[in-house]
């Protein structure tokens, strides 16, 4: 385990990606696993450290991925980065529909409610149809891939990482584990059906009791 020196610790080193396509999921948990406070955002429980972490994997990636229902909940902005939201509805968060032709791209199903209304937002070529009910999350990494995306940060929610793991798409889990209990209902950093997908450590950071994590899936 190695302790952060200096004014980021040469975090930048430690994050790197290995090689690319590299498709890496942040998340932030508590001590219990809760992978949000009282008021279900991540911004109840996270901390300076892991704020270092999120900043710095925001500035290394090329696009930022991120689940619709995070997006709304967290108030997602249009982002520096380009950020692919994915929603089997394609309903495009109200604080990103304004952003400039190419900010922001959707990952949906060709039976989305919302598809027509998407292309109308967003411009048909930010509109990646990727298969009829679940989206192919495979196909969405190399389409990214294809446009130049290598380095790919996903932000979540649990849903997404989930989905990410059980269809082997993920490379890298990293979390951030903040020193809190909060007890509760919370949900965890993955939601839905059972997964179970064995992870190697690749390295471990500790700032004043937090500890930053990175596991490959391969």
């Amino acid at each position: 385990m190695r302790t952060l020196i200096g004014p980021d610790g040469g975090l930048r080193e430690v994050y790197a990606a290995p090689r690319t396509p590299w498709l890496r999921v942040n998340m932030v948990a508590t001590v219990d696993g809760a992978a949000s406070g009282e008021d279900g955002l991540t911004g109840s429980i996270n901390n300076e450290a892991d704020q270092r972490v999120f900043a710095l994997l925001r500035d290394i990636a090329d696009v930022v991925v991120v689940g619709a229902g995070t997006a709304r909940s967290e108030g997602y902005p249009p982002l520096a980065k380009p950020t692919v939201v994915v929603s089997r509805s394609a309903e495009v968060p109200e604080k990103m529909r304004g952003a400039d032709t190419g900010r922001v791209l959707l990952a949906t199903v060709s039976v989305a409610p919302g598809l027509e209304e998407a292309r109308d937002l967003l411009g048909a070529d930010n509109v990646l149809v990727l298969g009829s009910h679940r989206v192919d999350l495979a196909a969405m990494k190399q389409q990214l891939v294809d446009r130049g995306f290598v380095d790919q940060l996903c932000e979540g929610g649990p849903h997404l990482l989930r989905d990410l793991l059980d269809q082997g798409v993920a490379d890298e889990v990293a979390c951030t584990y903040v020193p809190r209990i909060v007890s509760g209902l919370h949900r965890r950093i993955t939601d839905g059906p059972p997964v179970d997908v064995p992870l190697t450590l690749h390295s471990l950071v500790e700032e004043d009791g937090t500890l930053m994590g990175r596991w490959f899936t391969r």
